[in-house]
């Protein structure tokens, strides 16, 4: 299964030193320190916020069966150990790639959007007004409904023009067909409804859930293309607006980054914001991850970075407490902001 595939690796990533519950958060999207940290940290970007509306259960559902088939052993304590057989496991390639960082689950508003047009289009070139809508979102419809209003979509013209830019961008995506048919399955229109997962699910012989990550794949690799030649198709470039995530910065790490900017130090930023001194050292963590030209030198020198790097190479572990233990002289702050920027910069 593609889902147990992907859990593999993130496991096998953290290089067994976090707990299974930190790839359940990074699968959610979870926008804690903590996680944020371990996206820059294991460079598991690809998979955060990948399935935003995971639960728990089907969580630990896909963990036992992992345990059932000697893929991991779980310990009291919340940690795991991966088996050889789970390694070679997580050594196998993907056969699918994903952009869940840029999207973090807003693929799913974009192809509603595109849904809830194309049936609306199809009702229309029918002479049929009335309807029940694919998406029942209020948001959605309104937005759509506006859509509509300004490209005069009863002139005809919309259907042809949107036809010929998705027929055109599907072909452009290096992807298998049958992921590009999934997307084509799902959408509705005049007198024939969408695919269900079931329905898919049995027609593609998979579960439900590999069938899910195949789509979204694909949806991933359907905006990127849209993203990268926004003249080629402006209807589809319109309809993903604030669809991909371009502040990557939570909200509250850009309002420390805008004082950090003007000169405020850590102390300052804490007292005007009113947050512990802890979490504005989490922001300053997370703009060594996000931001290309930060630099993390007001904090730790370049033969401090030396050291922690090396540190790291010698030991084969990232993990702080370890890394304290071998370094006691920097604080866990410093060995965060090293291993997050991930290199000595000159």
């Amino acid at each position: 299964m593609l889902i147990q595939q992907i859990l593999l690796k993130i496991l096998y990533t953290f290089q067994q030193e976090r707990t299974i519950s930190a790839a359940y958060h990074l699968l959610k999207g979870k926008r804690s320190g903590q996680t944020i940290h371990d996206v820059g940290l294991y460079n598991l970007y690809p998979f955060f916020g990948l399935l935003p509306k995971l639960t728990r259960q089907k969580f630990d559902e896909q963990i036992d069966l992992m345990f059932a088939k000697n893929a991991i052993l779980i310990e009291e304590n919340g940690y795991y150990s991966i088996t050889e057989h789970g390694k070679q496991l997580a050594a196998q390639s993907l056969p699918i790639s994903f952009d869940s960082w840029h999207y973090r689950g807003n693929e799913h508003l974009f192809f509603s959007r595109v849904s809830l047009i194309v049936q609306s289009l199809s009702h229309q070139l029918h002479q049929k007004n009335t309807f029940i809508p694919i998406e029942r979102n209020e948001q959605t419809q309104q937005w759509v409904r506006q859509f509509l209003l300004r490209h005069h979509y009863q002139k005809r013209m919309l259907q042809q023009s949107l036809h010929s830019e998705i027929s055109a961008s599907l072909s452009q995506l290096a992807i298998e067909e049958n992921i590009k048919d999934l997307m084509i399955y799902r959408l509705s229109g005049y007198n024939e409804p969408g695919f269900t997962w079931q329905q898919l699910a049995f027609g593609y012989e998979m579960q439900e859930m590999d069938v899910q990550l195949l789509y979204i794949s694909g949806l991933h690799a359907w905006l990127n293309e849209l993203y990268q030649k926004t003249t080629l198709y402006p209807l589809l470039h319109e309809i993903m607006q604030n669809i991909r995530v371009e502040v990557l910065l939570t909200s509250s790490a850009n309002a420390t980054a805008k004082l950090y900017k003007v000169g405020k130090t850590i102390e300052e930023i804490s007292h005007i914001r009113r947050l512990k001194i802890n979490t504005i050292e989490d922001h300053i963590v997370e703009m060594a991850m996000n931001v290309m030209d930060f630099s993390i030198e007001p904090f730790v020198t370049i033969e401090e970075q030396q050291q922690i790097l090396a540190a790291v190479e010698d030991y084969g572990t990232k993990r702080l407490k370890t890394l304290k233990e071998i370094l006691p002289h920097l604080s866990y702050f410093q060995l965060r902001l090293t291993l997050a920027k991930g290199a000595v910069t000159t």
